[in-house]
Parts: structure tokens; C-alpha cells; sequence
């Protein structure tokens, strides 16, 4: 099955970890843009985009969802089921 991932924060990351053990495909993740994190404020990745870089799983950061661009490539993908745990944005219908 073509699976689709959302999430952003540690937590999310053992689901994501579940899904690539299992036969489906994760054809995409889709997390939380870089935000500045530490003293510095240098942009700090997502542990959910971390694990997809690490998995080479193309990975897709947009601020919203509700533009027809994203909408329109997120369709490209052509998921069976998109799997959410923690991902942060709302999705639209």
C-alpha cells in the first residue's frame, strides 16, 4: 500500500519507524517547516524530517495545505492512505 506520513515532533517518529519495518511504501512525508531552535536560533529540522532524510524518503515542508499548489502535489503522489500523528497543521478537506 502507498502510504503518505505526517508528523513533526520525537513522537511521531516510532509510527514512521513502524511504517518503514512493514511492506507498504512511504511515498512522502510531510513535517513542520525548520524552526530556530537553541541559543543561536540556527533552523533546527524536525526528528520526523531527520528519520525521512535518513530513510531517503523525499520529504515536503509547506507552511499551509490549503493553497491548490500543495494540494495538487500532494495528489501527485498518488497515496492509497495518509497515516497523521502529531503533525501540527490542519488539514483541509
Amino acid at each position: 500500500m502507498r502510504i503518505l506520513f505526517a508528523g513533526t515532533p520525537e513522537f511521531s517518529v516510532s509510527a514512521l519507524d513502524a511504517l518503514l519495518a512493514s511492506e507498504h511504501e512511504v511515498v512522502g512525508v510531510y513535517t513542520q517547516p525548520d524552526r530556530p531552535a537553541g541559543r543561536g536560533r540556527k533552523l533546527k529540522a524536525s526528528p520526523v524530517k531527520e528519520r525521512a532524510v535518513e530513510a531517503d524518503i523525499p520529504v515536503f515542508q509547506p507552511v499551509t495545505l490549503r493553497d491548490s499548489e500543495e494540494q495538487q502535489r500532494l495528489q501527485a503522489l498518488n497515496p492509497e492512505l495518509m497515516i497523521v500523528v502529531a503533525y501540527g497543521l490542519i488539514l483541509p478537506k
